[in-house]
């Protein structure tokens, strides 16, 4: 079954899986990192569109994700919004010309795409050269400890949401072309991320 598949079998029920996360740390997260955002944005996965009362209103805010079920929860935030469009679409083949965006977003996104540095690559290409990558990701622990368990639930979260628990995302986003500019820990020790970077 395919990522996208997966998730839009679970898109009726995806906002309780994570629920106590969200109201622990993920909506405090999200206001800020991306609460003081302005200009063009995308947000590759988009998912059922939490992010998006956390943008100011003077953002032009694109969203994509390949799930049909997902996009649909978030059209339903989006009715009569004017700066907000979603699109069915491939994060790994974006359909944007260069240097389209001022900022790309993915909120623990990077995680399910198949083939994440080729996902990067092109979000490196519709960013603007002043642009800005800006992800909140779960990530692959250092600790010994941390990263066992990791190992341990993938290839259950593999198989139920397409979930990858033991990508190291620092060093694609670095392989993909990127500065890091900035990857803070949140949670978990290193588990959870902020990670700026530019094109």
């Amino acid at each position: 079954m395919s990522v996208a598949s997966k998730y839009d079998r679970i898109a009726p029920i995806y906002e309780l899986i994570d629920l106590p996360l969200e109201l622990l740390f993920f909506r405090k997260w999200r206001k800020e990192a991306f609460s003081s955002l302005s200009g063009k944005i995308l947000e590759v996965g988009i998912g059922t569109g939490r992010n998006l009362k956390f943008y100011s209103a003077g953002c032009q805010v694109t969203g994509i994700d390949k799930s049909e079920g997902m996009l649909q929860r978030a059209r339903e935030k989006v009715e009569n919004t004017k700066n907000v469009t979603l699109y069915p679409m491939d994060a790994e083949h974006l359909e944007f010309p260069d240097n389209s965006f001022d900022y790309v977003v993915t909120t623990f996104v990077l995680c399910t795409i198949p083939e994440p540095v080729k996902a990067l690559r092109e979000m490196r290409r519709v960013l603007r050269p002043s642009g800005e990558l800006i992800a909140l990701e779960h990530v692959h622990s250092s600790d010994p400890i941390i990263a066992l368990i990791e190992n341990l639930i993938n290839p259950f979260l593999f198989f139920l949401l397409g979930d990858h628990t033991t990508r190291n995302t620092v060093k694609n986003i670095e392989e993909a072309g990127f500065t890091i500019k900035e990857a803070k820990k949140l949670a978990f020790k290193d588990v959870f991320r902020k990670i700026r970077a530019k094109p």
